[in-house]
């Protein structure tokens, strides 16, 4: 199983919100490569990187952060936020993204998703509120069952899903390893967890289920409930 710790970037810093909402957003970095370099330090092999900017406008907004954080580490980067096109797609691959996070996109357009899929690493974000698509930068919730998003996607070629249950995201209340098993199960992909992630016994949960490919983790880390360094020697 990956750990993969994320960098959440707003205006050019690193931040982690609450429940998604961009108000909610605690700065923890000026230079998020620097943070980027501690991770790759401690053992990551991933970054999980997120434009928040970019989720709600639908377009690249840091990218000289994201292209900063490539130059200062080897990790491999996953990139989400506001991905809805080929072309954002291209641009990201010129700045050496490895592979790209598809969210809202999913729901909207799935044969554009399985089309992107035959030229580029692509990951399915299936973030849910009470079991339901939220979109938008998790400003909406949409009519469609997580569940159901997973299925469409069970053959299509996609690297993984992260799924995400908003509800806990940023609240380090504890990872919701059923809704998590649920996604894995209706998909047949790997199915990285996301949202609520509180210290070791999180990552111990998960792994023992034997069924979860990784593992996002955010204000654990960044508030110190969860020694980075121990998880990493837990996986390794």
């Amino acid at each position: 199983m990956n750990i993969l710790p994320a960098i959440d970037l707003k205006d050019g810093v690193a931040v982690r919100l609450t429940h998604g909402l961009m108000d909610t957003a605690k700065i923890y970095s000026n230079e998020p490569y620097e943070v980027a370099k501690k991770f790759e330090k401690m053992g990551s092999k991933w970054l999980h990187l997120v434009d928040l900017n970019g989720a709600f406008a639908g377009e690249p907004k840091n990218l000289k952060q994201i292209e900063k954080i490539r130059a200062n580490c080897n990790l491999k980067l996953e990139l989400g936020g506001g991905i809805r096109d080929e072309d954002t797609i291209r641009q990201y691959c010129d700045l050496g993204v490895d592979r790209f996070i598809l969210g809202s996109i999913a729901l909207k357009n799935p044969e554009f998703v399985k089309q992107m899929c035959k030229s580029y690493k692509v990951v399915v974000g299936i973030d849910a509120i009470d079991g339901f698509v939220a979109v938008e930068g998790w400003a909406e919730k949409s009519t469609m069952r997580a569940t159901d998003l997973a299925k469409e996607f069970a053959s299509a070629g996609v690297d993984a899903i992260i799924c995400t249950d908003v509800g806990r995201d940023g609240t380090l209340s504890g990872v919701n390893v059923d809704f998590t098993l649920e996604i894995a199960r209706a998909s047949g992909v790997d199915t990285i967890a996301s949202g609520g992630v509180k210290d070791l016994s999180d990552i111990e949960l998960l792994l023992a289920t034997k069924e979860v490919s990784g593992v996002i983790v955010g204000k654990a880390y960044y508030e110190g409930t969860l020694d980075l360094n121990e998880a990493f020697k837990l996986v390794n």
